[in-house]
């Protein structure tokens, strides 16, 4: 049973594994694709948690794993109390009103034979009795809650710029009164204007219905103005996991260091000052990733153990959990804060 101080969704040892078969008849199995290794985080109760990392990481995979998009290969995804995990599918769709996503690309998740008062109507139509009127309402209701014109109702996708088709998208979602909602780089596409608006009506939104986010983003500076707390992924695994303030006032772990220090600094004099820090190598597959520490063969503090054992996801601070053998070490940050 759920209690008061339980969070709303919990993860725990979360891995997504995509098979790779060799052989055009006889298929073989030549290992898998380990997008998401071994994540765990909570998310509470009108919190956003926003997660970074470079392309490839498993940013999208955990996040569509969450809503069972894609079947995890293990761990369990406890929303609300319920165990997901142990749910068929039945009643894994029982719980999808509770549970919405909003995709990065906001025309190829819109229909565009359809009108956008028959497209937010939909998840209506499949998991609420609704009648004609109410619906129509409620659309009506939906689309001046996030910005548009109630008129367009009749309008198409085409029709409307990148910012507000990801409006459309926004009102969709929320249309089934949803408590968690998984945001998957939804401003990436848009210009950098509208973007801030955008982050904006995600705020306010959250503020008026209590929403509660995963808020998936390459953008470090809009993952700052969101987030309650950030983690950091690479290659499947969280590398760290803090509060907005501690990751971008004192990264700990070499990989968070390296993403910061790569955020340009509107002030010339702080940007001389500061840091550089340049990964080696390349980016390694998810196919073969590196023994012990995945991270190892770009760490600018690599050491013999980070090959041979993988470092514990291990909390260092109250709050603040960090995968590294060189943890205790890591207490004063290699780069200057930005605030510094």
């Amino acid at each position: 049973m759920k209690t008061d101080t339980d969070p709303l969704v919990r993860v725990q040892h979360l891995k997504k594994y995509f098979p790779l078969t060799q052989g055009f008849f006889f298929k073989r199995n030549a290992g898998a694709v380990k997008a998401v290794d071994d994540v765990s985080f909570d998310i509470a109760q009108g919190e956003t948690l926003g997660v970074v990392g470079e392309s490839g990481c498993g940013k999208s995979t955990t996040g569509r794993a969450l809503l069972f998009l894609e079947k995890p290969t293990a761990g369990r995804i406890i929303f609300d109390g319920k165990d997901l995990s142990r749910m068929d599918p039945r009643e894994i769709r029982r719980m999808r009103p509770q549970i919405q996503m909003i995709f990065q690309d906001s025309y190829a998740s819109l229909n565009p034979r359809h009108a956008i008062g028959s497209i937010i109507a939909e998840p209506m139509e499949i998991h609420t009795g609704m009648k004609s009127l109410a619906k129509r309402a409620r659309v009506m209701e939906l689309l001046e809650l996030v910005g548009l014109n109630p008129s367009h109702f009749n309008r198409f996708p085409h029709e409307f710029s990148g910012g507000q088709r990801q409006r459309i998208n926004i009102a969709r979602a929320l249309s089934l009164n949803p408590k968690f909602v998984v945001c998957d780089e939804p401003i990436s596409a848009l210009d950098v204007s509208i973007q801030a608006q955008v982050i904006n009506l995600f705020q306010d939104l959250q503020k008026k219905l209590g929403l509660t986010y995963l808020f998936i983003a390459h953008d470090l500076s809009m993952v700052q103005h969101i987030s309650d707390r950030v983690a950091v992924m690479y290659l499947g695994k969280i590398m760290e996991l803090t509060s907005r303030d501690n990751l971008f006032n004192t990264p700990l772990h070499p990989y968070t260091q390296s993403l910061i220090s790569a955020i340009p600094i509107p002030d010339p004099e702080k940007e001389r000052r500061r840091t550089r820090i340049l990964l080696n190598e390349e980016l390694p597959s998810p196919a073969d990733p590196p023994s012990g520490c995945v991270f190892r063969t770009r760490c600018p503090l690599v050491k013999p153990v980070c090959a041979e054992l993988a470092p514990l996801f291990r909390e260092i601070f109250p709050g603040h959990f960090i995968a590294c053998h060189r943890a205790d070490q890591h207490r004063g940050s290699i780069i200057p804060s930005q605030g510094s």
